[in-house]
């Protein structure tokens, strides 16, 4: 997961000759003479990767996991063992929704109850829906950004090249694009009628993490989440390995850009099988590639890779690089993806089990790579654990790992396999059965008020508003695509559970509740409460927010707490509440009133019940 370079080899590449003693090697243009027995070329790769990484490996299968780098933050067992308070489960349509959606609120709780008879009819519906998203009309949401004043969004590369890149601007300008996709993030999760496909945007973001405000990704960013993340978010996985390979953010996050067979470099081929594909847990440390056992669930595969993979990986990756105005090549200079042939390491490589001849065609290396990944077993099953873990719980049955990695498996080359693999699960018992497994962390619970509170805000570039918005918004650590670390934000509750987190998001939650646009205020608390409540006692205003905030009525105890503080020493059933805001301080239950609703529709988004999904 760190970024490291490569350790210095002897030499990048001697002919196939030299290796396997044959006089006529075989060239890319494949006009000469026939290729060389399997077993030559073979032995020639065995024989390159002594050379070059010789007396490092392993004398032996020897599997382990390198602690420094699980799959997922800190590693479980040396955090403490929270107690666990366990909340009574709300209806079913506000448990999907607050795993499927950034949320509910009252129009998607009526669009979810009315697509079925029962709740296997309704998700299986729901989902379908969802999933079939290019049939959503979400032009409410593009017009929201447009009218604020959004204008990278729609750029090509070349066009973010040629206004933030090339003419070398100041910094505000250059990182533009940057900004407008993190600020975006929050308007598209609050407003978007397709609410699945914005939380499978931010998880592949996670997973294939690029730091959006990284100096040379930062300008490009619309592409990467545009024509990357965002058009591959439910089709096949194999295409997007190779479009996020391919893609100018990073090449420049994974220091790709430069990796040549003259100055080889590891960063992005460690991250593809350590983060991207394969998972840490797959990790085999420094054992010989050629005694690496089969794997149990394909024999045509090994267990997993070793460090020897990840170098004759970066070698196979060799030459796939950007136009950027090279000293090379200096009039090429657009930002779009180029294969630069002499740059590659041609030579014969093993690894994954597998052997690549040398010579082969423009990128071919490279593709073989990807292949053997995207249709590899442990693979399979570790985007979809990743998949579970953020749908149904932090720690996912290994049945339905087991099944949902069939369908990926055997889907591998289907352009809907992701979608395929969702309707597993998502469908699945586990996934009908589950509550309260996951925590809501600051991004989703910030959108989360935003919609229910039913703001009608944009957050956009060059307002102060929104400033101070993402100013406070720094401080719980989740600001979108700003994770300096090539594995993404964790997806765990524990790492999320610590007291600045939820503090600075309870401050945040706060703020929003308590803030003004202008003269208007940021949430519509009294004016919301004004056309739902006809008669303000507490037990209606407390009764009414809850079914607003959170979808359903909490626990009664818990909801008498909320009671008592909007009712101070009047009746909770009885007494009506002014709509005032005077000071009345000898007689508490008419002493700041409206300050008081709106510290109780704060205390809710800050309950449990809320931050839970």
């Amino acid at each position: 997961m760190t970024r490291r370079t490569t350790p210095v080899r002897r030499t990048a590449y001697r002919s196939r000759a030299s290796l396997a003693g044959h006089p006529n090697p075989r060239r890319a243009d494949g006009e000469t003479s026939a290729p060389l027995p399997r077993h030559a070329v073979m032995a020639a790769a065995r024989a390159r990767q002594q050379d070059l990484y010789g007396g490092r490996n392993a004398p032996a299968f020897a599997p382990r996991i390198d602690s420094a780098h699980p799959d997922e933050g800190q590693r479980a067992e040396d955090l403490s063992q929270p107690r666990m308070f366990k909340l009574a489960a709300p209806p079913f349509a506000v448990r999907v929704l607050n795993r499927l959606s950034y949320g509910v609120t009252p129009t998607s709780l009526a669009e979810f109850n009315a697509l079925g008879t029962s709740d296997k009819q309704r998700l299986a519906n729901w989902v379908d829906w969802q999933l079939d998203w290019n049939a959503i009309d979400d032009s409410a949401t593009e017009t929201r950004l447009t009218t604020a004043g959004y204008s990278t969004l729609g750029k090509s590369l070349q066009q973010l090249w040629a206004d933030h890149v090339a003419p070398d601007p100041e910094y505000n300008v250059r990182m533009r694009p940057a900004n407008e996709v993190q600020r975006s993030a929050f308007v598209r999760a609050t407003y978007s009628r397709r609410q699945l496909r914005e939380l499978l945007v931010n998880f592949w973001h996670d997973h294939f993490n690029v730091l959006g405000t990284e100096f040379s990704a930062g300008p490009v960013y619309p592409h990467y989440t545009r024509d990357v993340i965002r058009a591959n978010a439910k089709g096949n996985f194999r295409s997007m390995l190779e479009a996020v390979a391919k893609s100018t953010a990073m090449l420049y996050f994974l220091d790709n850009l430069n990796n040549s067979r003259s100055g080889p470099n590891e960063n992005f081929a460690r991250e593809l099988l350590e983060l991207h594909t394969f998972g840490a847990e797959n990790y085999l440390g420094f054992t010989d590639p050629f005694q690496v056992p089969p794997c149990p669930e394909d024999p045509n595969y090994p267990i997993g890779y070793t460090d020897i993979d990840v170098y004759e990986t970066s070698a196979a990756f060799t030459g796939w690089s950007a136009k950027n105005g090279h000293w090379e090549f200096p009039t090429e200079n657009d930002g779009t993806f180029v294969y630069r042939q002499s740059w590659h390491d041609a030579g014969p490589k093993f690894l994954l089990g597998m052997l690549i001849y040398p010579e082969q065609p423009a990128m071919k290396d490279g593709r073989d790579v990807l292949d053997r990944l995207a249709s590899h077993p442990r693979v399979a099953k570790f985007i979809c654990k990743k998949l579970i873990r953020r749908f149904v719980s932090d720690t996912p049955k290994q049945a339905l790992i087991d099944s949902a990695a069939v369908i990926f498996r055997a889907n591998w080359q289907q352009p809907d396999q992701i979608e395929r693999v969702l309707r597993h699960i998502l469908n699945s018992e586990d996934f009908l059965n589950s509550w309260g497994l996951k925590n809501r962390r600051p991004f989703e619970a910030t959108v989360a008020a935003m919609r229910a509170l039913g703001l009608d805000w944009t957050v956009a570039v060059g307002d102060g508003k929104s400033d101070d918005l993402m100013w406070r918004f720094g401080f719980t650590g989740h600001v979108p695509y700003n994770w300096p670390a090539p594995n993404g934000y964790p997806d765990t509750a524990q790492a999320w559970s610590g007291a600045n987190s939820y503090a600075m998001t309870w401050k945040l939650l706060n703020w929003m509740t308590e803030t003004s646009n202008g003269s208007s205020p940021l949430s519509p608390i009294l004016a919301t409460t004004r056309s739902g409540v006809s008669s303000w006692t507490a037990n209606n205003l407390v009764t009414f927010w809850c079914n607003r905030l959170l979808g359903y009525q909490p626990d009664a105890a818990r909801k008498q707490t909320l009671v008592n503080f909007m009712a101070q020493n009047g009746n909770a059933g009885s007494y009506v509440i002014a709509d005032t805001d005077a000071w009345a301080g000898n007689d508490l239950k008419a002493h700041y009133n409206q300050q008081r609703l709106r510290s109780m529709v704060s205390l809710i988004l800050m309950s449990p019940e809320f931050m839970s999904r």
